[in-house]
């Protein structure tokens, strides 16, 4: 089994920063993963989740042009967490937010990317929120 902990989520005015967190836990030793961040706005459904930065397991990132220059994912293998570093938070970036996970081995069913359906692996999402 695969369990994903998101956090670092809160609320922040305009032009703060917020660090996210995503542990990734299995009890099987995959030899690496592809972790994602995405985001659900108020009101949009779970299929209008939103790319928004994703990490491959030899550290090549990809960004959505929204969060460019202002997100910087990263990884930490020793510790099995994943982070977005987030600045110059602005109002539109208010959303739950999410981080996704596939292990190298499920490479052949779930690519990862900047595509909601490239995972198979959800954390619980953490809140930002974004006052002007």
């Amino acid at each position: 089994q695969v369990y994903l902990t998101d956090s670092g989520g809160g609320s922040v005015q305009s032009g703060g920063s917020l660090r996210l967190s995503c542990v990734v836990a299995s009890g099987y030793a995959y030899s690496g993963w592809y972790v994602g961040w995405f985001r659900q706005a108020p009101g949009k459904t779970r299929k209008e989740r939103e790319a928004v930065a994703c990490i491959d397991s030899a550290g090549r990132t990809s960004y959505a042009d929204s969060v460019k220059g202002r997100f910087t994912i990263s990884q930490d293998n020793a510790k099995n967490t994943v982070y977005l570093q987030m600045d110059s938070l602005q109002s539109e970036d208010t959303a739950m937010y999410y981080c996704a996970a596939v292990p190298n081995e499920d490479a052949a069913f779930y690519s990862g990317g900047l595509r909601r359906e490239g995972y198979n692996y959800w954390g619980q999402g953490t809140q930002v929120t974004v006052s002007t």
